[in-house]
């Protein structure tokens, strides 16, 4: 059935526009990849994936009409050329394609599900090359999928310029430590009865050709790309190391350092070793060592998760939550994890004149009854200093009391606070 249907290739496209060029007759093509097809050829195995196929094409072959030119594009993949079609019809057309894809499969006696994301890319508006219509369709389907899974996405120029720029981001970041163009600064967190620094927070940084890419932006595509934990083990060496030399600075004060994983490194099964290590090279001891962990991973296995953590608090390491109250934070989850503490998010602290001041007041009296200590993120005025104060809740970080410093500036900051 596959292969009966209409064949759409490029130079076939290519004749259907030269058609339509003389009077500038709009088309839509769109960009059909379907969404679960690859668990279901892995699960099932290939003939049953092949049979789900041929379903689809005849789906795909019931709804098309005389306007409609169809065929397979790749493993997954189908192409349509919609003749004569505005934005508003091929939104609509590809929609009923979603809705049809997204059927029942009776398959073997299995009821397998699918899902389909589509791109869309209009003749003329958009190029008036057949190749280069296919591969912007392309693009917003890609677009969609990553941001938008099982919808419809129309190709825009800043989209396009968006994907170049991961791409380019993608390519330099694995070269980043080589180049010595990532960097570990620290933010200092302090005791609310006294100001006094207890620790300080790493956070990566990347100077690219001269730009400093934000975190948000290249730890995304770090984690998508499979390079987070490589990048992450350098992370938390090169924390260790730091605070093992800031430890020597003074006497009496001896800063703890908290270093951010990802569920990526957490799964990893060379993690606990990886810290253990890290701690060793760096001759500092686990209790200065805290491991923060977002609320994100919560929606992962549990078990794994637990597994680690008490693995960790086993050998003298805390743990943290952070970000709390932000994501897949619940009471259950929280119990049972048995963490050390909790860091309130700072749109949360942003917020202390309206809603956020009862929402910090319940995390406080939460973490209390089941033992955290708590961090307050995002400081920046004295009247915030004083209110979280009044609240006890035991540290707090933020502009109010530094900006993330270059290791080099710690030893400075550390003998001008320090008592």
């Amino acid at each position: 059935m596959i292969h009966s249907l209409v064949c759409l290739t490029v130079h076939r496209l290519q004749e259907q526009l030269e058609c339509y060029k003389q009077d500038d007759i709009p088309i839509a093509l769109l960009f059909v990849d379907l969404d679960g097809f690859k668990k279901i050829n892995d699960t099932f195995g290939h003939e049953t994936g092949d049979k789900v196929l041929k379903q689809t094409a005849k789906r795909l072959n019931l709804l098309r009409d005389k306007q409609h030119i169809l065929c397979r594009w790749g493993g997954d993949e189908f192409l349509i050329a919609f003749m004569g079609a505005n934005e508003a019809d091929a939104l609509s057309y590809a929609n009923k394609v979603i809705e049809k894809i997204s059927e029942f499969y009776d398959v073997n006696n299995n009821r397998l599900s699918l899902g389909a994301t589509i791109g869309i890319a209009h003749y003329p508006m958009h190029t008036r090359k057949a190749d280069e219509l296919i591969q912007l369709a392309d693009t917003a389907m890609y677009y969609q999928k990553k941001n938008h899974p099982c919808s419809v996405g129309v190709f825009n120029v800043s989209m396009r310029q968006r994907i170049l720029r991961e791409n380019i981001l993608k390519n330099g970041l694995p070269l980043a430590i080589d180049k010595q163009q990532l960097r570990v600064v620290f933010q200092p967190i302090v005791q609310a009865k006294d100001q006094n620094i207890v620790s300080f927070e790493a956070l990566l940084r990347w100077n690219f050709h001269g730009e400093n890419v934000s975190p948000d932006e290249f730890i995304t595509i770090a984690e998508q790309y499979g390079l987070i934990v490589p990048i992450g083990t350098w992370v938390l060496q090169q924390s260790c190391l730091a605070a093992a030399q800031w430890a020597e600075y003074l006497k009496n004060v001896k800063p703890s350092v908290s270093v951010n994983v990802s569920l990526l490194q957490l799964n990893s099964p060379n993690f606990i070793d990886t810290v253990t290590s890290s701690l060793n090279i760096a001759n500092l001891s686990a209790n200065k060592l805290t491991i923060e962990i977002t609320e994100s991973i919560f929606a992962s296995d549990k078990a794994i998760l637990f597994e680690r953590i008490k693995k960790l608090q086993s050998l003298g390491i805390k743990v943290s939550i952070d970000d709390f109250g932000t994501e897949y934070s619940s009471l259950s989850v929280i119990q049972d994890l048995a963490a050390d503490i909790i860091k309130i998010d700072r749109s949360f602290v942003g917020k202390l004149n309206s809603n956020g001041l009862p929402i910090i007041e319940a995390i406080k009296q939460m973490a209390t009854k089941l033992n955290y200590t708590v961090v307050a993120e995002g400081v920046e005025t004295i009247e915030q200093v004083k209110v979280l104060t009044e609240l006890d809740v035991e540290m707090l970080q933020g502009y109010y009391f530094g900006k993330p410093l270059e290791l080099v500036e710690i030893k400075d900051y550390l003998l001008k606070h320090s008592i």
